[in-house]
């Protein structure tokens, strides 16, 4: 793929596997969200943060996600093993980004249940990516949060290290010294959807 300009070629990657076992087995990417389904926002942010394609990593009710949401133009795959956990949906991600024609330089990976976090933090994440050795990390009050972005050269060795519920989890603690970090504190809050309680953060 040939890029139009000097600036890196970015995709998106949403997590939205999760069976929503703390929500009596709601399927996150289902969640309400303005009248539509959550994994559809969360693609939303995405390319309005930047993002050139989108790439959708389903696993809990596939088939149920498929059918109510709009996700014509993204790049879709399913997790058959998705309640190992976020590591293995990660891994099915990474594996998918090759597979658009041409290699992106970087990823930007986001999980479906954060419907706080908006355009700008990913817009933030995005503008600081400057090489495919890249590692950055949006950070809430100099904590390290999501969306994280992770340079091209690196995804082979975040899939090795993503295991359990730990998704990237382990290798980002491994390499805390390389991390970018972007405060995205004051444009986004990096609250989850996990139990029934958190539902009133929906739209």
């Amino acid at each position: 793929m040939a890029h139009t300009s000097d600036k890196p070629l970015v995709v998106g990657l949403v997590l939205a596997a999760g069976g929503g076992r703390r929500l009596g087995g709601r399927p996150k990417a289902l969640l309400e969200h303005h009248g539509r389904p959550l994994v559809e926002h969360a693609v939303r942010v995405l390319r309005a943060g930047g993002c050139r394609s989108v790439h959708v990593v389903l696993g809990a009710s596939a088939d149920e996600v498929l059918r109510r949401a709009e996700l014509g133009r993204c790049v879709v795959t399913v997790n058959e093993d998705w309640e190992e956990g976020m590591g293995s949906s990660l891994r099915t991600g990474l594996a998918s980004l090759g597979s658009a024609g041409g290699r992106p330089d970087a990823v930007v990976v986001s999980l479906v249940d954060q419907p706080g976090i908006g355009a700008a933090a990913v817009a933030r994440v995005v503008a600081a990516c400057d090489a495919p050795s890249v590692l950055v990390s949006a950070s809430y009050d100099g904590r390290r949060g999501h969306p994280v972005l992770f340079g091209s050269t690196r995804w082979e060795a975040v899939a090795e290290r993503a295991s359990g519920d730990r998704g990237a989890r382990d290798y980002l603690r491994e390499h805390e010294k390389e991390i970018t970090l972007v405060e995205c504190g004051d444009v986004a809050e990096a609250y989850d959807i996990d139990t029934p309680e958190d539902l009133e953060h929906l739209g």
